[in-house]
């Protein structure tokens, strides 16, 4: 078996599309890479709307944490061959590392209106997922 790729996938909380990322990401490239999050001002916490459109789709991330790009294993970071950033209107984080760079801006689901978050989680869920399946297809 090859050596999987390491992925990392950057907002600014590491409370949603990140998080979404994260979750979709361990799914769709099971042990074929390394997959973690972060954020350049983490929120703490992980937006529940994330947990449950994940779930939907038998990805469970209730364990997760909104973690700091400081928080992460320096050998993991040390391997890094992609850096996804997920910003749409904030100033997306950067790290200088020497991976890949890709940018998918995803509008920000948490901060749309309460009423409006079921739709929103699912469509950012549905658009990370398209850009995931799109990127295995042309890496792998």
């Amino acid at each position: 078996m090859p050596k999987p790729i390491h992925i990392l996938f950057l907002c600014v909380a590491n409370s949603a599309r990140s998080q979404l990322a994260e979750g979709l990401a361990k799914s769709i490239f099971a042990a074929a890479a390394v997959v973690e999050s972060a954020g350049s001002a983490p929120s703490g916490v992980v937006q529940p709307w994330a947990i449950a459109v994940l779930k939907e789709d038998g990805i469970d991330i209730s364990s997760n944490r909104s973690k700091a790009i400081a928080e992460l294993r320096p050998e993991f970071l040390e391997k890094l061959d992609y850096v996804i950033t997920l910003c749409a209107e904030e100033v997306c984080p950067v790290l200088s590392v020497p991976a890949v760079r890709l940018h998918w801006p995803i509008k920000d689901p948490a901060s749309v209106d309460e009423l409006e978050k079921p739709l929103a989680f699912r469509k950012a869920r549905d658009e990370i997922r398209m850009h995931l399946h799109t990127f295995k297809n042309e890496i792998l």
